[in-house]
């Protein structure tokens, strides 16, 4: 019996009746070939799309108050949410409006978040959706939460609860200026009330809390690393595991030969169906041991960078035809008559989420019930993966996030989850799993790579008549133009992705303002006018209007005039309910032709602003993030391989790329809070390419755009 025979009747595999068939991967790493094992690929195909997390409807959302706030009898308040703590400080922002409606200081508020055993169901933290939904369900809670408090007093009292007030955690009577805490009241019992329909809201005019700069809730915590992230975690009796990964991706695997692990003292192989890994008493060890199996894997020939663009447009996804789409008037009719005629292409490539903490889980299985603590934006999406993947209701499943060491829209699966699980669940110890580097860039999902090709016709004036836009793969999200033109012909084409790919900060809004915003300065060379009067020339929006005017006044972009080695550019526009309007000014060395962003000044509304200097660190991080996808992000990949998967090879931004920063806020106390997560990223990127082209003459049309820049 050769080595392969022996391995797959290991006494430690699950299934140990029948040997599996020969197990072959897919571009995520994921195993095809099943056999009699567990599920290994369970994310769902909504969680792995350029929109991914958007499913998971028929939840209903609780009414009982209970289940989403609670106060105890020394009068601090727990608040219930599915919403996660990812680097962008919801858990300020969520507090200080529940704090505001329910009349009690910020300190006293504690966020119960992302606990799926506590919290009640949420769909999960992206596209910049937590400020402008669960801020106002939880608004709305609290707002009922007081209204009851009141009721409860004016029962106790026998007065008009119309008379009475709440303030600083009491209610009052004015007329007898006696007063009860929550805690007298509640006596640390649940609230019950059935909230339905509208609560009244404190306007945002009369904010005391929300709107102001509260510091960081629990922030002590992250700067004396107190606070313990995913990859932190440690269990009595706890073991440390390492999944075996292919040669490459859609690799099928040949041969295998486990004997090496022999060597390491305490390592121990687990297969389990088609899945092979180590566990070991420490990481070092578990990591050296699978480095040991000896695995022969046939990688099949794939695409690779050269080619790519022609690739994704020659290969259509299957139903792509229903891709969203915007059509008026006859582009054809207005190109015909235009006085400016201009057709371009512009290209995105791959780029990796790069988290500062790679996927981790920790995973234990006791009395029947699978409990992980993981470091994911979506808590019930990865409890749905492992109760399908061990075919477990989803009382046998918890699923705990720890605040996480970011996801940048790329923690929606639960693969180290699943992983840890396995490895556990044949361990019979709980079990830690923590992707190395090279897995994170290698088996993680990427931002889609791109090609969008635009035919836009312009009046001698400055006029746009027609604009014909054509995305191919890397998504919608932002597709449609804010610009004024009759003749509009925009359309997304999803295309067979050759790598794995989903949700990015900003999705395809980066993109799809690139190549806008880019194409948009190009007109307005051709036809001789200054790039912002020509944005405001076709603009009526009030909004995104109030965003260019405010950056271009705080960049003094009337005087700001271009050298042959200062470039100043600006970009704009809308996406996810936020405006932004983004001024850059580069340096370009006329020795070496590098590129250096000098200075940014970005102008942002989103309605009523929450937290102001917390919005203004949204902003200045997504600043900063943007530099790397627009100068030198890139991923090379050829014949099913990364090439480039640590960071001495992928080229982040660095402390000396930071320019001068400016943040202009306009609070519109009188719209709705919209999310500020992601927008502020896509002004950046077409900003400094038509800074680029102001100082050479040269217009970037591929992202990166000074890929050599070291």
């Amino acid at each position: 019996m050769n080595s392969f025979d022996q391995t797959l009747l290991e006494p430690d595999s699950i299934n140990t009746e029948r040997p599996s068939p020969t197990p072959q991967l897919d571009r995520r790493g994921f195993l095809k070939v099943l056999g009699g094992g567990l599920l290994i690929c369970l994310a769902p195909r909504s969680a792995l799309s350029q929109e991914s997390g958007r499913g998971g409807g028929g939840h209903e959302l609780p009414k009982d108050l209970s289940a989403w706030l609670h106060i105890d009898a020394d009068g601090k308040v727990k608040v219930f949410t599915g919403k996660v703590e990812v680097g962008q400080n919801i858990r300020t922002s969520l507090a200080q409006q529940v704090a505001e409606e329910l009349r009690v200081p910020f300190d006293s508020i504690t966020m119960v978040m992302g606990d799926t055993d506590l919290v009640p169901w949420d769909m999960g933290t992206f596209g910049s959706r937590t400020t402008p939904t669960m801020g106002p369900q939880l608004r709305t809670m609290a707002a009922a939460a007081r209204q009851t408090l009141i009721e409860m007093a004016a029962e106790r009292w026998h007065v008009d609860r119309a008379a009475l007030t709440c303030d600083n955690c009491k209610v009052t009577d004015p007329a007898t200026s006696r007063s009860l805490s929550y805690g007298e009241l509640t006596r640390g019992e649940k609230l019950v009330k059935t909230v339905s329909g509208d609560q009244p809201l404190t306007p945002a005019a009369e904010w005391k809390v929300a709107g102001t700069a509260v510091p960081k809730a629990e922030g002590r915590d992250f700067v004396t690393g107190r606070h313990k992230y995913p990859s932190d975690i440690v269990h009595p009796g706890m073991m440390f595991g390492a999944a075996l990964r292919p040669d490459g991706f859609n690799a099928t695997l040949a041969l295998i030969d486990t004997t090496g692990v022999e060597k390491f003292p305490g390592a121990r192989v687990i297969h389990d169906g088609d899945f092979f890994g180590v566990v070991a008493p420490d990481a070092f060890t578990a990591q050296r041991a699978v480095a040991a199996i000896e695995a022969r894997w046939t990688v099949p020939p794939q695409p690779s960078n050269d080619g790519l663009f022609e690739y994704l447009k020659s290969n259509p996804e299957p139903g792509g035809d229903s891709a969203p789409q915007y059509v008026s008037g006859s582009v054809a009719d207005a190109m015909a008559s235009a006085d400016i005629k201009l057709e371009e292409r512009y290209t995105v490539e791959y780029i990796a989420h790069a988290p500062l903490e790679p996927r981790a889980a920790v995973a234990e299985w006791s009395d029947g019930k699978l409990t992980v603590w993981t470091g994911t934006q979506r808590p019930f999406g990865v409890r749905d993966e492992l109760m399908q993947a061990f075919h477990l209701s989803a009382a046998q499943v918890r699923v705990i996030q720890p605040d996480m060491g970011s996801g940048y829209g790329g923690k929606h699966s639960g693969e180290a989850a699943i992983e840890a699980a396995r490895l556990a669940k044949v361990a019979g110890k709980p079990v830690k799993v923590v992707w190395t580097r090279q897995d994170e860039f290698t088996w993680a999902y990427l931002r889609p790579a791109g090609l969008i090709e635009i035919r836009a016709g312009v009046k001698q004036d400055g006029t746009l008549v027609a604009w014909e836009y054509h995305n191919y793969n890397s998504g919608p999200a932002a597709i449609d133009t804010p610009y004024n033109v009759p003749n509009q012909l925009i359309q997304f084409h999803p295309s067979k992705s050759p790598l794995r790919q989903g949700s990015y900060r900003g999705l395809a809004s980066t993109a799809n303002h690139f190549a806008r915003e880019s194409h948009m300065d190009a007109l307005a060379h051709v036809a001789k006018i200054d790039p912002l009067e020509f944005r405001l020339r076709n603009l009526t929006d009030p909004r995104l209007r109030a965003v260019f005017q405010a950056a271009g006044e705080k960049f003094n972009w009337a005087q700001a005039k271009s050298t042959s080695f200062i470039g100043h550019g600006i970009a704009g526009g809308i996406d996810k309910g936020g405006y932004v309007a983004t001024c850059a000014e580069v340096e370009i060395d006329p020795a070496t032709k590098k590129v250096r962003i000098r200075r940014v000044v970005q102008a942002w509304e989103c309605g009523a602003i929450i937290n102001p200097d917390g919005l203004k660190n949204q902003l200045s991080g997504a600043i900063v993030q943007g530099i790397g996808g627009a100068l030198f992000e890139k991923i090379l990949f050829a014949n099913g391989r990364i090439l480039n998967p640590h960071f001495a090879q992928y080229r982040v931004p660095r402390f000396s790329d930071t320019p001068k920063i400016e943040v202009v806020l306009l609070d519109r106390k009188d719209l709705p809070s919209a999310g500020a997560g992601e927008t502020g990223l896509v002004g950046l990127a077409p900003a400094v390419g038509n800074a680029i082209f102001a100082a050479t003459g040269n217009r970037p049309r591929n992202m990166p755009m000074a890929p050599e820049n070291s």
